[in-house]
């Protein structure tokens, strides 16, 4: 077997063991805890009290402001459709004409009876007064004149119960003008020229739903809300409450945002036994008829306002073995400390914090490999930059 030999220039020696012995004096004082070079910089985060607006997404629905079913009220044919499908329409503006001839008949003839009953309270007046005249003579027997005053007292009520036929049959003339009950939009009509309606059907003839401003239901889970108010009790969930209403905004089913501002108008008192949400509900202009009946939305609602509240930066925020959340804090000495703290929701890029933390603490945000806790060793030393959130 061949032997290679290495040869070492004795020039080379002096110099590689003066290489070595640095290396290892470096890596001895390290072991050794000395601390020849300054702290390592980690950035930090200096916490702030600020009043804020927690805000919950919500799926919701488009609801009409008002919405009235157009049906007949008189019995009769169809003959002529008034208005155009999917037009606005003002209330009481005439949208169907049903055949008036019928009722048109019956309130000639209650008007006929009418005429004739007041001619009949002529002759029982014309007649009483004759027979006032013969009792004070004593003329006639009581019985007669007693018959005669009633006779007069019945064709006075003969004439009220004519007005009040001719009334129902001038209604019913009116009635065969169907009109629209409120001020909206009218979709389509269910039935054409010549079709029989009755009074009593159950299809509407067409559907007016008033679209400005209009509605968007929505359903908050309970248990958020239950969750939220054990958790943070003083920051209470946004009611109506007089001319101070929370404030909502959309976003459409195609993800774009609605542009105008909505009101949360009230929060039910019953919860949804099948669901386990409470129904809000909210208010929004629509000029420009964007927000049609049923359609699909995503509405953010203010649901409540913390005072003094104190929001880390997620990347802050670590967890031990537990699942505990905590973070680390700069202390004025120099020197790093762990803080155990309640965490709330979160809240955009941050943590809401509920408990473990004050105003103007240091929160350490970068630099968390540089810091090494020794078990009954004293807290690493830092050096704190301020950095942005």
């Amino acid at each position: 077997m061949r032997k290679i030999v290495f040869i070492l220039s004795a020039a080379l020696v002096p110099a590689g063991l003066a290489v070595f012995a640095t290396v290892h004096q470096a890596a001895a004082g390290d072991r050794a805890g000395t601390s020849g070079a300054p702290p390592p910089k980690v950035g930090v985060v200096t916490l702030k009290a600020e009043d804020i607006t927690l805000t919950q997404e919500l799926n919701g629905r488009v609801a009409p402001l008002v919405i009235a079913e157009v049906r007949p009220q008189v019995n009769g044919i169809i003959l002529r459709r008034l208005f155009n499908e999917g037009s606005d329409v003002t209330r009481d503006m005439q949208l169907y004409q049903i055949d008036p001839a019928l009722y048109e008949a019956e309130f000639n003839r209650a008007e006929a009876a009418l005429a004739k009953a007041k001619a009949n309270v002529s002759v029982a007046e014309a007649k009483l007064a004759r027979y006032r005249r013969l009792i004070e003579a004593k003329a006639v027997n009581q019985q007669e004149y007693d018959e005669v005053e009633a006779a007069s007292k019945q064709a006075e009520a003969d004439v009220g119960i004519a007005e009040a036929e001719v009334r129902l049959a001038r209604i019913n003339v009116e009635y065969a003008k169907v009109r629209s009950p409120i001020d909206g939009r009218i979709g389509k009509s269910s039935v054409t020229q010549g079709a029989l309606v009755t009074a009593s059907q159950l299809e509407p003839l067409a559907v007016v739903q008033q679209l400005d401003p209009i509605y968007v239901d929505v359903a908050q889970p309970v248990a958020w809300a239950m969750e939220f108010n054990r958790n943070n009790p003083s920051a209470g969930v946004l009611r109506n409450t007089g001319e101070s209403h929370a404030a909502v905004r959309l976003m459409l089913d195609n993800n774009q945002p609605y542009d105008e501002p909505g009101k949360l108008l009230f929060a039910d008192v019953t919860v949804d036994q099948s669901t386990g949400t409470i129904s809000l509900r909210a208010e929004f202009p629509n000029p420009n008829h964007i927000l049609l009946p049923g359609m699909y939305v995503t509405a953010t609602l203010d649901v409540a306002r913390k005072k003094d509240a104190l929001v880390v930066p997620q990347r802050a925020l670590l967890r031990n073995n537990e699942g505990a959340p905590y973070v680390l804090l700069a202390g004025a000495d120099g020197r790093v400390g762990q803080r155990t703290v309640t965490v709330l929701r979160v809240l955009g890029s941050g943590w809401l914090i509920g408990d473990g933390l004050s105003a103007g603490d240091r929160v350490v945000v970068d630099g968390f490999h540089f810091i090494r806790f020794q078990p009954g060793g004293p807290a690493p030393m830092i050096s704190p930059v301020e950095v942005e959130r």
